[in-house]
C-alpha cells in the first residue's frame, strides 16, 4: 500500500529553495543578535576577542533578587573571561526585534563594561542615546 498525505494527494515539491533557510528558530535569531552586538564593540576594543560571549535561556533563580539580563565573569586560571545574556528575560522586557536588538546590545555592553572596569559610556559612546 502506497503512503500518501491526509488528502491524498501525494508529495510535493520543496517548500523554499536550498539556499534560503526555512526558518530561524527564536533561539537562533536571539544569538545572532549577540553576536552582532559583539561586533560591533569588538571593532573598537580588539581584546574582546579573547571573552566568551555565551546565551543562556534563564538565570539561574536567586530567591528575592529581580531577573538579571546579563552577567559576566573575569576569567580565572583555565577559563577565559565569560558574558552572558539571558534570552528569556530580555524577550519578555522587549515588544519587537527592534526593541530586543537595543536591550541585546545595552546588556552586551553593560556586561562588557563591568569586564573592563570601564563606564558603559565609554565602552559604547552611544550607550543610552537609542
Amino acid at each position: 500500500m502506497r503512503r500518501r498525505d491526509r488528502h491524498g494527494r501525494g508529495m510535493r515539491g520543496p517548500v523554499a529553495p536550498p539556499q534560503v533557510p526555512l526558518s530561524a528558530s527564536r533561539a537562533d535569531t536571539f544569538r545572532d543578535l549577540v553576536l552582532d552586538s559583539v561586533e560591533r564593540l569588538e571593532r573598537r576594543w580588539p581584546q574582546l576577542a579573547d571573552v566568551e560571549f555565551l546565551v543562556m535561556e534563564v538565570p539561574p533563580a536567586v530567591p528575592g533578587e529581580t531577573v538579571p539580563l546579563g552577567g559576566s565573569a573575569p576569567a580565572e586560571k583555565n577559563d577565559p573571561a565569560r558574558v552572558v545574556v539571558y534570552r528569556r528575560p530580555v524577550e519578555i522586557r522587549s515588544k519587537n526585534r527592534d526593541e530586543r536588538a537595543l536591550l541585546v546590545h545595552e546588556v552586551v555592553v553593560e556586561q562588557v563594561a563591568e569586564l573592563l572596569g570601564l563606564s558603559p559610556e565609554s565602552v559604547d559612546p552611544r550607550y543610552g542615546q537609542d
